[in-house]
């Protein structure tokens, strides 16, 4: 019988499944700043766990052995908390973020004289660990296309006014960034055919974003600027002019985190569609 081998091949699966993701980010003494060198590898750490279905973030602060107690509490918390500013700019979700601690002083374990200066700059750092959610949560693509057909049909038919506003639940962003999910193209494509048709509107393309502190707009991890929902707005206008909608009917404009959704952050990685003029004189086709 090949049972046990089965059984043994799927035990080791839910175990590599439910593994923690960790990543260390390192600092000069006495230092909380976080280095380029140490911001470029901690968002490539980010962008590898962004997929994830995470059940919770913990972000943990540490010193050398040098400095009074107390002084290295507040250190190592400072510590910390710049690495959960950093996930922040970049439209991570805080909610899941459960720890954000200093822990002081890692005592010196010396190996060898000449290891000092290294065994203390490998414990001046900020320890990640990343749990995740096993089994993953299911997908809402399906219900998320069928909401898109319902708001894009009414866009095509019903009568609309001045402040009638539309958001198309597949139209998503890659996080920290303005660029589309290639799975959101073909729901961008069928509101320029209908946008097209609905010469009798002018609108407004509300760019939004996802988790940043204070309502504060993201930080665009392409320019490095912090203008992420106008970037994100910018590029629908710029795809819609392409397919051929007169730019006097558009504007964007950048939303920053002022109206989140709730829910799914991606939810909030959006654009929506405003309506600023409506003319029922003019033909619909």
């Amino acid at each position: 019988m090949k049972v046990l081998p089965i059984l043994l091949i799927l035990s080791s699966q839910v175990f590599f499944a439910q593994k923690d993701m960790t990543h260390e980010v390192y600092f000069e003494t006495d230092k909380y700043e976080v280095l380029s060198t140490e911001h470029s590898r901690l968002l490539l750490f980010i962008s590898e766990i962004e997929g994830m279905d995470i059940a919770k973030v913990s972000i943990y602060g540490f010193t050398d052995d040098r400095g009074s107690d107390t002084y290295n509490m507040n250190l190592s918390q400072e510590r910390a908390n710049a690495i959960k500013t950093i996930f922040s700019n970049n439209e991570f979700d805080e909610s899941i973020i459960t720890n954000v601690d200093g822990k002081g002083k890692i005592l010196l374990k010396l190996i060898q004289e000449d290891d000092i200066h290294k065994i203390r700059s490998l414990n001046r750092k900020v320890e990640i660990v990343v749990s995740p959610v096993f089994p993953p949560k299911p997908k809402k693509t399906e219900t998320e296309l069928a909401n898109d057909k319902q708001d894009l049909k009414k866009l095509l038919d019903e009568q609309l006014k001045a402040g009638d506003k539309f958001t198309l639940e597949n139209i998503l962003f890659k996080t920290g960034y303005s660029k589309l999910l290639a799975e959101s193209k073909p729901t961008l494509e069928e509101l320029a055919e209908v946008l097209l048709k609905r010469k009798d509107i002018y609108f407004t393309i509300q760019g939004h974003v996802c988790c940043t502190q204070n309502s504060r707009d993201a930080i665009d991890r392409q320019t490095k600027k912090r203008n992420l929902s106008v970037a994100r707005a910018k590029f629908i206008y710029d795809y819609l002019a392409k397919k051929g909608i007169a730019k006097e009917r558009m504007k964007y404009v950048g939303m920053r985190r002022k109206f989140p959704l709730g829910g799914d952050p991606k939810l909030d990685r959006r654009v929506e569609i405003l309506v600023t003029y409506a003319n029922d004189s003019l033909n619909k086709g």
